[in-house]
């Protein structure tokens, strides 16, 4: 699709220069994509939100695509990532904004809220709920003894390991891989296999996107290359150890959190769905509302109609 006046520039914020695509005015809506995607994500929402007279900023977040991408994984912690971000409310002279984010600019917008709440107007997330901070195991830890060594947050733990194995392929077929997926249950991965070779390139496209738009993100890839995605992933057990003060501290501004029926370990015994129903879920985030879709992890370019609605309405409300 063409996205037509859409204004790209860099911005220099809390130390690196951090590239978005921008069009409306009116009040600041920030869209943050998750892994692996770029601003691009959000394409469809850009030109919704626009024309309904919102501000509309997604970047490229540290890491990915035009933005700058430090090679320590310890740059990626939340404080750098929530830094970026209020960086960009101060550019344009927003005190608060409305945050999305899908995927690790769902963690990114539930974290901005946890730690500034008050530049927080609302946030929605999309594919990740608000998750509690275990006060005894760390993350990477706690993903051992849930799927075992070989899940892909432990392999993305290893410097170099990942890159490897990715380089194996041109990056439009790991955008494919990845973008494409249609598997509900865990990424569960022999301990002689690596992920990327785990999951199977499918030989056709789906109605919501097409090879052309993902040449788009393939582009970008091939320029930056994975390592700052892998980043975050690696960052999991220092964000852990830097949260502790935080330990059972609330979401307390108005969310939203959009789900895809068929995403990864939605539905299966101690999931997505059985986690968003309980208690723990709904004495975190008093102040949400929950919509499920016919859908999998990307949805917001999946059920791009669907989604932006569920957005519009959710800003509509609390504006």
């Amino acid at each position: 699709m063409v996205l037509s006046d859409v204004n790209h520039h860099k911005i220099k914020t809390n130390g690196i220069w951090m590239h978005v695509a921008e069009k409306g005015s009116g009040p600041l809506v920030l869209l943050l994509h998750g892994f692996p995607e770029t601003w691009f994500a959000w394409r469809h929402q850009i030109e919704f939100l626009a024309s309904h007279g919102y501000h509309v900023v997604a970047p490229d977040l540290r890491g990915f695509g035009d933005s700058d991408a430090p090679l320590n994984p310890w740059s990626y912690t939340w404080f750098h990532i929530v830094a970026d971000l209020l960086g960009l409310f101060d550019h344009f002279a927003a005190q608060q904004a409305f945050v999305v984010g899908i995927d690790w600019g769902a963690l990114a917008a539930w974290n901005l809220s946890l730690l500034r709440r008050d530049r927080v107007k609302g946030i929605i997330a999309l594919t990740v709920p608000f998750m509690p901070r275990s006060p005894s195991i760390k993350p990477v830890e706690s993903f051992k003894q849930m799927f075992g060594d070989n899940n892909y947050v432990c392999q993305f733990q290893e410097a170099g390991r990942a890159e490897k194995g990715f380089a194996r392929y041109d990056c439009l077929t790991v955008m494919k891989k990845f973008m494409l997926i249609n598997k509900t249950e865990q990424l569960l991965v022999s301990p002689e296999m690596e992920i990327i070779d785990y999951l199977e390139t499918p030989s056709s496209f789906p109605h919501w996107i097409t090879e052309e738009e993902l040449q788009v993100f393939a582009d970008k890839f091939q320029e930056s290359g994975f390592t700052g995605g892998f980043n975050y992933y690696r960052a999991f057990d220092l964000n852990w150890e830097l949260l502790a003060p935080w330990q059972g501290a609330k979401i307390t501004v108005a969310a939203k959190l959009i789900l895809g029926d068929k995403d990864i370990g939605f539905d299966s015994a101690g999931g997505t769905k059985e986690y968003i129903q309980g208690d723990i879920f709904k004495s975190l985030v008093p102040n949400h509302e929950i919509v499920v879709l016919d859908g999998h992890h990307f949805i917001q370019q999946e059920k791009a109609p669907q989604v932006s609605h569920e957005i519009l309405s959710f800003l509509q409300k609390h504006s």
